[in-house]
């Protein structure tokens, strides 16, 4: 990945997310609060912005920046759950072209940042649900493949129980709903591919 691959990954979650954000709220009305879509469209809009002025030198720093806008820009905890994740990224990410391997590690380290957040753990019913498979499928086939495992988790999210975050205050309730932030996730991990 190069430094314009990474804006134009950015800009394709931006696009995502707001196509998606209807869906995202739908899925977060169920068992949270409800503001999950409309949250992260206006984060990855104020994205967009921030990036278009923003010379950066390297793919860390178009990440590093994505994250800072996240948390200063998007409620709720899935701004500073992704902008950390970003953030993390971006700090390993120090070249203007980085290798699969490193891109792997900076996933690894995105993964690690919102786990040291949110304390979630496999199985909790959150974003860790998605983001896990989908760095093991990176490293092993790629960005497709990491799409698809993401996907593929998030969807099986609706048997789980939430035991982190609002969804986790219904217990049982929370089965049979998937999980918004695996979906988003999802997301961000289709826009890769």
């Amino acid at each position: 990945m190069n430094v314009e691959q990474a804006r134009a990954w950015i800009a394709a979650i931006a696009a995502t997310v707001e196509a998606e954000a209807e869906t995202l709220t739908r899925l977060d009305s169920a068992i949270g609060d409800g503001d999950h879509g409309a949250n992260l469209k206006r984060g990855f809009a104020a994205v967009r912005t921030a990036l278009e002025g923003f010379e950066a030198h390297t793919v860390g720093d178009v990440l590093t920046k994505t994250g800072a806008t996240l948390i200063s820009k998007v409620g709720g905890a899935s701004g500073p759950l992704y902008g950390s994740a970003f953030r993390a990224m971006g700090k390993t990410l120090t070249s203007p072209d980085v290798t699969t391997e490193q891109f792997g590690d900076a996933l690894d380290a995105g993964l690690a940042a919102i786990r040291k957040l949110g304390g979630a753990q496999p199985g909790d019913k959150t974003m860790v649900d998605a983001w896990l498979p989908a760095v093991a499928a990176f490293r092993k086939k790629g960005p497709q493949a990491a799409a698809t495992a993401a996907e593929e988790a998030a969807r099986a999210t609706t048997d789980l129980q939430a035991r982190k975050g609002r969804a986790s205050y219904l217990g049982e309730r929370s089965i049979g709903h998937q999980d918004p932030g695996a979906t988003s996730t999802a997301l961000i991990f289709r826009a890769l591919a």
